[in-house]
């Protein structure tokens, strides 16, 4: 069965009724369930006898969500958490249960991920060190000096859009006994499925692509056989849990990704193309440029002409003044603090995504005042283009 087809149908119709079967997952709002016997409980508890006891534990919704995106990413088991941040937090902390206290992670993250790993981790003994994940020669060597438990990296790097050899990187952490803990967000299963690239675990901020319309917080972390257990174990003690609701909200999402994802990978195409002709553009950053720094991996990992949906480019000479004016003159494009909805949003890093990290260590990872992110969205292509052209011209 192919991904296209298991996004509409995984998950659902998996709890059965004596005389019917819901063709839609249904809403379970309740925190705790009863049953025929307390033998039949003490089973359920004990995790003998497959079951829902306690919402932190269980909840049917989630467990159909869990369900369609374990199989979506190839996975052993899944946990939908409350957010992507608490989704990633579960991962690296299950990680290092009985590995050593060390986190090898790329420069170039997400920003919050990287106050995690410095601030939250950090204050609990955990090393957190960073390397160039492009530079496949200078991972090998941190990992020989550093010896860590975890490696963090990103399958598309936020928000300069670069691709490191996951398969490469998988196989050297396997060798050193770490665990590659890959956020996946920006690709989705769609492009790279990095369980079945050697990857321990993959996370996904659900917020984004997965529920696609703008209106859930979640998370999900994947794991293999081998990282699932430690997982779902703090997972029940911890309960970073999502809410049977926003699983609902994410799994009918899920349905139409397929759909979403092409349409938004080939309208960034388009968009990619117009903006790196324009002459107030200095620099475009897109996969599916030719020119890409990493384009043998992208072209080895992603599948043929899908090259996900995100934009980035700087404008020429602008500072923060003139690109909140340009952003200010978009009228349909929507300048939120988020990505992967079914509109166009454009994102400023510096004040958002990125805006716990120094002006110094911005532009050490190459993050200038002029950069601006776009996450492309389903409308006309010639809509998106014609917003862009009048705020470059207004």
């Amino acid at each position: 069965m192919k991904l296209e087809t298991k996004a509409v149908h995984w998950g659902d119709r998996r709890r059965k009724a004596a005389a019917f079967t819901p063709t839609s997952t249904p809403i379970y709002a309740s925190s705790s369930y009863l049953y025929n016997s307390m033998e039949q409980l003490d089973r359920v508890l004990g995790r003998e006898e497959e079951g829902a006891s306690y919402a932190r534990y269980d909840n049917p919704t989630r467990a159909a969500l869990e369900e369609l995106v374990r199989e979506l990413e190839g996975g052993a088991g899944a946990v939908a958490c409350s957010s992507g941040m608490a989704a990633l937090h579960l991962a690296v902390l299950a990680s290092l249960v009985d590995r050593p206290r060390r986190v090898l992670a790329a420069a170039a993250l997400y920003g919050s991920t990287t106050n995690m790993l410095m601030t939250v981790f950090g204050a609990i003994g955990v090393e957190a060190t960073f390397v160039d994940i492009c530079d496949f020669a200078a991972v090998e060597e941190a990992i020989a000096k550093v010896k860590p438990g975890a490696i963090v990296m990103e399958t598309i790097s936020n928000p300069l859009l670069r691709v490191g050899e996951l398969d490469k990187i998988a196989q050297a952490a396997r060798a050193a006994g770490a665990v590659l803990i890959v956020d996946n967000t920006f690709a989705t299963p769609l492009l790279v499925r990095p369980l079945t690239l050697g990857a321990g675990v993959t996370v996904h901020s659900a917020t984004k692509y997965l529920a696609g319309h703008g209106d859930v917080l979640g998370g999900v972390v994947v794991a293999d056989k081998e990282n699932f257990e430690p997982i779902t174990a703090l997972a029940r003690t911890l309960g970073p849990v999502m809410s049977p609701f926003e699983s609902y909200l994410t799994m009918r999402g899920i349905k139409t990704l397929p759909l979403r994802f092409e349409r938004q990978c080939g309208n960034a195409c388009k968009v990619a193309s117009w903006l790196a002709s324009h002459s107030a553009v200095e620099r475009v950053y897109f996969t599916g440029d030719p020119a890409h720094p990493d384009a043998a991996a992208i072209q080895r990992l992603f599948p043929r002409n899908l090259y996900g949906a995100m934009v980035s480019f700087e404008i020429k000479g602008a500072r923060r003044q003139e690109v909140f004016r340009f952003m200010d003159r978009l009228k349909m494009i929507v300048c939120g603090t988020s990505l992967g909805d079914v509109h166009t949003m454009t994102l400023y890093p510096a004040i958002a995504s990125h805006r716990e990290l120094s002006p110094k260590r911005r532009q050490q990872l190459g993050i200038n005042d002029n950069l601006i992110r776009l996450s492309i969205g389903i409308e006309a292509a010639e809509d998106i283009v014609a917003d862009l052209e009048q705020a470059f011209e207004n």
